[in-house]
């Protein structure tokens, strides 16, 4: 039986286990690279006047390579609005619209903002991404961390309060810590094993309750570790083969059929 040419299209623009669809990611990744290192060269200034000309040709050259993908991508699945308002795929749209826009915002009055929406083009670093099978498990995991995260954080926020509040009565109004947000910023920088050293604590019970918060920043950095990590053990597990009918990933191993839209994998 003749497979549908969406299909075989799909095969090569979603997954990477054929040669054609190896050849096109290894093409695409180039191509990301060398447009990136078109922007950052012409924020250089001598750079950029003596080979102004070269750079927007690149430039051009870049953005209809990636329109004519981003094109492809939408015809290449049967529900095309779930990969265009994907994550990705407003990545890929951002990542070609400000050259284009660039033409109808000229002249010296709107410079900055044509230069503003020039460094959108960075967004382009975005795309690189889909193309590491870590970079979509690291995705999952930070999701799926995220209330663990913030709770974590919460008990971190609430340790740096009650020992800025600590510090300011120990030290004085008189000291480094004259105020608390001002120890706020020292707990920070001490919990974070950062230590700058323009605010110390000069009173031996100030210094003790600074090496006791030392000692819970080292214990406080391996906690996001461990968790996130955990999560990533889970989400290496998943099935990241791309959906035909929308485009996502992260299904669960044994899955067969896709859990956003319900297309056959």
């Amino acid at each position: 039986m003749k497979r549908d040419w969406r299909f075989e299209l799909h095969e090569i623009v979603y997954e990477s286990n054929t040669k054609a669809g190896k050849a096109f990611d290894i093409t695409l990744i180039i191509s990301i690279l060398l447009s990136i290192t078109a922007v950052i060269l012409d924020s250089i200034g001598y750079i950029k006047v003596n080979y102004d000309y070269p750079l927007k040709a690149a430039e051009w050259f870049f953005t209809i390579l990636f329109t004519l993908e981003y094109l492809v991508r939408i015809i290449s699945v049967k529900k095309p609005w779930r990969y265009m308002y994907s994550f990705f795929g407003v990545v890929d749209l951002l990542s070609i619209l400000p050259t284009y826009l660039s033409l109808v915002f000229v002249g010296l009055e709107v410079f900055l903002v044509i230069r503003v929406l020039r460094l959108l083009r960075l967004f382009r670093v975005f795309k690189m991404t889909r193309y590491v099978f870590e970079g979509n498990a690291l995705i999952k995991a930070l999701k799926d961390s995220k209330a663990k995260i913030i709770v974590f954080l919460m008990t971190v926020f609430t340790v740096v309060i009650i020992t800025a509040a600590l510090m300011h009565i120990v030290e004085g109004p008189d000291s480094d810590f004259s105020s608390i947000p001002k120890g706020i910023y020292w707990a920070i920088v001490t919990m974070t094993t950062v230590g700058f050293g323009d605010v110390v604590p000069k009173t031996v019970l100030g210094q003790i309750l600074a090496s006791i918060l030392m000692i819970l920043g080292y214990g406080i950095i391996a906690v996001p570790t461990g968790i996130v990590t955990a999560e990533l053990a889970k989400a290496s597990k998943m099935n990241h083969n791309s959906c035909p009918g929308c485009g996502k990933e992260n299904h669960e191993a044994n899955a067969k059929y896709c859990k956003f839209c319900g297309e056959k994998l």
